[in-house]
């Protein structure tokens, strides 16, 4: 199986070029990326544990599902397939923002993003890809600030990024 390729992009958020997907994180090349986050009635977000075998950030928790987009998909139809895969089930997102990000890891390895964050809901519960996800659970946006501040290390570098500016955007739009 060929590995798979990132979209490389420019600020600006226009495609430049393509890269095998451990290439870019290992030269921390900017690239597209997009983050879900699933709420629930309740107002709940369905946080997702990452698998134990994942080359990086094992058993860590994050939003409800994150990756990159394929040459040729919109970020929503990217968004829709991801949570699918790793979460098996659909739903109907919708783009809030996106932003650049570059976070280091422990393992040599840097994710450089533009990251587009999207939103959907969901009341059930879902059918996880053991492969992608070890664990998942729903949690209160206010739990989830909170417990980020008590236990920071048991969430993904990008989570910690991206859910404050998800927060603050919520906040401002009372979405």
């Amino acid at each position: 199986m060929t590995e798979e390729r990132v979209i490389l992009v420019n600020e600006k958020d226009e495609q430049i070029g393509l890269m095998p997907k451990m290439e870019a994180h290992e030269k921390a090349v900017l690239h597209r990326a997009f983050s879900v986050f699933i709420l629930n009635a309740d107002n709940e977000i369905m946080l997702q544990q990452r698998a134990q075998h994942k080359y990086h950030s094992p058993l860590l928790w994050t939003n409800t599902c994150c990756s990159h987009q394929r040459e040729g998909e919109t970020n929503i139809q990217a968004g829709v397939r991801r949570l699918r895969e790793e979460m098996g089930f659909t739903a109907e997102l919708k783009e809030l923002f996106s932003f650049i990000y570059k976070a280091p890891f422990d393992n040599g390895l840097t994710e450089h993003e533009l990251d587009h964050v999207m939103i959907g809901y969901y009341n059930a519960a879902p059918e996880i890809n053991p492969e992608e996800v070890e664990s998942w659970k729903w949690m209160s946006i206010e739990a989830v600030k909170e417990d980020m501040e008590v236990h920071p290390d048991i969430y993904t570098v990008w989570f910690k990024i991206i859910f404050d500016k998800f927060y603050h955007y919520l906040e401002a739009h009372k979405v």
